[in-house]
């Protein structure tokens, strides 16, 4: 790498800042950029959807104070954030819809049809810092995929990567809004990408599209209403109001990235571990119901839907069926759990039956 003529130890930053761009797109990532750490109103934002109880019961969200907003004080030195997206797409927005519209088979959302995306990325991220190394010699960095408190998104829209959508996603105008996160805190002063501008104009469809009325305004969600929430974080029983709301959703929810017309744009990948698995991006909801719990641990080995457990599992696929047809495979599904040892199974399958007039 080539060095400061000025100071022949320091390293030339804006050619460090190319050359890591590069090492990302060989690490597999089709997205990069570089930001400063100041996000004082990104900061204020997070503070007042907090103090409204936003967050449902994820405690998590609200115990680590600032932190979130400012990495310095989570990784002392931090000077920059390298924030890299993988793309995740896949040409199947119709199939999409499809299934949604098919009341007896089960919606899992895109992201965790395949491989658990976190250890994927953690890999390809640590690859890409070793190669820095090699670069730079010794830094001072952190690699993060969901694994701490980290403003993800600001962060990404302030390296370039796109802007916050109306429904809280991250958007990019070249490519929507289908891939993940990832970053590197760093003690490199590297030069910052400008940030992405937003591009949602008056377009309101992700609001409008949303089951439960989660997004309550631009660019607020209440995590109380939204399916992703109640079917992957929430413990206990889903409020009976919203049941019906969920539709055949049995882990997270994707309408308002399917309605968003800035996917038309979204690169699509055949990431062999994004690949559906179990056949989950057609199954029904009978046959996902019958899984015991050894075969839920068995086919959901290093799949995101592992973290929901058995339990959670069965409780959304009960709420599905509640909201099914009322055909002789979904009434034999429900019947088969009636006298489910699990409380919260036992107590959602039992309002399913009494939607189809069998209480």
């Amino acid at each position: 790498m080539s060095q400061s003529a000025a100071n022949p130890s320091t390293p030339d930053y804006p050619a460090l800042a190319a050359r890591i761009r590069l090492l990302a797109r060989e690490a597999g990532f089709q997205r990069c950029g570089i930001a400063g750490i100041e996000l004082g109103d990104d900061e204020q934002h997070l503070r007042d959807w907090l103090a409204n109880g936003l967050y449902g019961s994820m405690e998590w969200m609200a115990r680590h104070g600032d932190k979130r907003s400012r990495p310095a004080e989570l990784i002392p030195g931090t000077l920059r954030v390298i924030s890299v997206g993988l793309d995740y797409g896949r040409n199947d927005d119709d199939s999409a819809w499809d299934t949604l519209a098919d009341g007896q088979r089960a919606y899992v959302a895109r992201y965790a049809l395949g491989r658990d995306y976190h250890k994927l990325m953690r890999g390809r991220l640590q690859k890409l810092a070793e190669r820095i190394g090699e670069e730079v010699g010794a830094f001072g960095h952190r690699v993060f995929v969901d694994s701490a408190p980290v403003l993800e998104r600001a962060l990404a829209r302030n390296a370039g990567l796109g802007w916050i959508g109306k429904h809280t996603c991250l958007i990019d105008k070249d490519g929507g809004s289908w891939f993940f996160l990832g970053e590197i805190y760093v003690d490199l002063p590297l030069p910052v990408d400008p940030p992405a501008t937003a591009h949602c104009g008056t377009c309101v469809r992700c609001i409008e599209v949303c089951p439960t009325g989660a997004i309550t305004a631009p660019h607020r969600l209440d995590a109380r209403r939204c399916i992703s929430y109640l079917t992957i974080e929430h413990e206990g029983s889903i409020d009976e109001d919203l049941r019906p709301l969920i539709g055949n959703r049995i882990f997270g929810c994707d309408d308002c990235q399917l309605a968003c017309p800035w996917n038309k744009f979204a690169r699509r990948t055949d990431e062999p571990d994004f690949r559906a698995r179990n056949n989950l991006d057609r199954a029904t909801l009978a046959e996902l119901f019958a899984w015991t719990e050894d075969e839920f641990l068995q086919r959901t080995e290093g799949s995101a839907i592992r973290r929901s457990g058995h339990a959670r599992w069965l409780r959304n696929i009960a709420v599905a069926l509640g909201n099914a047809p009322t055909t002789p495979d979904v009434l034999a599904a429900l019947e088969s759990r009636r006298d489910e040892a699990d409380p919260v199974v036992r107590e959602h399958v039992a309002w399913a039956l009494a939607r189809h007039g069998r209480a």
